[in-house]
């Protein structure tokens, strides 16, 4: 290579090293309301920490468990090896567009055949001589010569068009997306925590109003009797007693098998085996507190706080910087490439100036015929990036409404909750005025099992209320992009 040639090519790289093909990313304006159109009930009283808004319903046993998934989860752990896998992407990515050096060193050693050739000739000036190995670096026939060589070999694509930076831009836009895709696994997975946990203690509540009104009607069974014994109700009465009695047991043994079901499904998302959970979960549980209220802020604090937002928006990102990358792919590529080696026959001589053989070479290619399929990959790079546009478009409207469902649902149930209260209050009060009148004999048992199943009922719509409310707040604390902490990426 002269040195003309290396100086043309460095100033080629000095002149257009700034060129960057493709289009230059800019994030998108998303329009969003200005405040949700769904009201939030109540007045918040202390402020939540979003990162760990499971602390905000008092309950110790909820904590442990969404802090040991947060830690043992088999999803977190697949989340963290991809943000290593892309930073491992991102190392590759740089080193595109960077000059490469290798090292080299081998021997070789050429026995000639007897029979080549020329053997007369040969003999004429070696002397008459045949046989034996050269050592002078002419190798006769029916001898030998050994060479020894080591050195350096380089080349460098000379990132001109910028596809290297493309791809670089594209590396790290990736590594961002898969940081927040392993925050936003950190907000589902503290989210189904919740809903699974509430729903356990649904059915672990449910169980302790069948047991509590399944005293109840013992007791009344009792009264039944000792009524048809002084002969003011038909023996009968006792058989219906005991028919309501038997008709509530058989609720129990589907939420027993309930709870167990709910325990399997939260040692999936721990990351551990049932049974570990199995003594902590079924027996005494903390006192479910009052469900706390929720401030869920503003439509533009989803852009910011939703990792799920985030993550589409870098992956938007990557997709413009592909776009460069294929642009890059149309222009020509400028690639020097040098080697520098120690050639010898002989050890002793091979570490000395005169055993340098050096050879520099640059060349250029030319995209000129290839039926159209770099303009193609082009167009498929912009197709990506329009795809992962509307993907974040619709991240975006489908976070707006994960937040409306919640407040919706919460601002209702927390009515319905109010009036269940009531409910209950009134149908307890109705059971004791008729087990008072029945005890006298003015009204037939059938009115006194109608208001105990009354009173069933309506604490078992409470207490599954009281459920859903806490249900519907985790799922607001999802969507609201709770649960997340910059310490998460790792």
């Amino acid at each position: 290579m002269t040195r003309s040639l290396v100086t043309a090519a460095l100033l080629g790289a000095t002149l257009l090293g700034g060129c960057t093909v493709g289009p230059n990313y800019h994030a998108p304006a998303m329009a969003v309301p200005a405040a949700f159109a769904e009201p939030q009930t109540g007045v918040p009283g202390a402020a939540i920490d979003p990162a760990r808004w499971w602390t905000a319903f008092g309950d110790s046993t909820l904590t442990t468990l969404v802090e040991r998934a947060l830690k043992d989860s088999p999803t977190i752990a697949i989340a963290a090896s991809r943000v290593r896998q892309a930073r491992l992407d991102e190392i590759a990515a740089h080193a595109v567009g960077k000059p490469t050096v290798d090292a080299s060193g081998n021997v070789t050693h050429v026995e000639f055949s007897k029979n080549a050739g020329f053997s007369s000739l040969a003999s004429l000036f070696s002397g008459g001589s045949s046989g034996g190995s050269s050592s002078g670096g002419i190798a006769l026939p029916g001898s030998g010569i050994t060479t020894y060589a080591a050195g350096f070999d380089a080349s460098w694509e000379i990132d001109l068009f910028g596809g290297g930076r493309r791809g670089v831009e594209g590396a790290l836009a990736r590594t961002d997306a898969a940081i927040w895709s392993q925050r936003d696994a950190a907000v589902t997975l503290g989210a189904e925590v919740a809903q699974a946990y509430f729903a356990l203690r649904l059915d672990q509540a449910q169980i302790a109003v069948v047991e509590d009104e399944l005293g109840q009607q013992r007791r009344a069974l009792q009264i039944a009797g000792n009524v048809a014994k002084v002969g003011l109700s038909p023996q009968i009465d006792v058989k219906r007693q005991q028919q309501s009695i038997s008709s509530i047991e058989a609720r129990l043994e589907p939420l027993r098998a309930d709870v167990r079901v709910r325990i399997h499904a939260l040692g999936i998302l721990l990351g551990t085996e049932p049974e570990n959970l199995t003594a902590d979960l079924t027996g005494p549980l903390p006192a479910l507190q009052p469900v706390p209220v929720i401030p869920a802020g503003l439509p533009s604090d989803l852009l910011r706080r939703r990792p799920d937002i985030r993550a589409a928006e870098r992956q938007l990102a990557a997709s413009t910087a592909d776009i460069g990358v294929a642009v890059a792919d149309l222009y020509p590529k400028f690639k020097l490439t040098g080697m520098a080696q120690l050639i010898s026959t002989s050890l002793g001589s091979l570490v000395s100036g005169d055993s340098i053989q050096a050879t520099g070479v640059g060349g250029v290619t030319f995209p000129l015929l290839d039926w159209g399929r770099r303009k193609a990959t082009v167009g498929l790079r912009k197709e990506d990036r329009e795809q992962a546009y509307l993907r974040y478009r619709t991240t975006v409207l489908g976070a707006l409404r994960d937040v409306e469902d919640p407040l919706a649902r919460i601002d209702a149930e927390r009515r319905r909750n109010a009036a269940l209260q009531r409910a209950v209050a009134d149908a307890q009060a109705t059971a004791h005025a008729v087990e008072a009148q029945y005890r006298t004999g003015f009204v037939a048992q059938n009115s006194l099992i109608d208001a105990q199943v009354a009173v069933l009922s309506a604490r078992e719509q409470l207490v599954a209320s009281d459920a859903q409310l806490r249900q519907d707040s985790a799922a607001l604390f999802k969507a609201i992009g709770g649960g997340w902490e910059d310490s998460v990426a790792g």
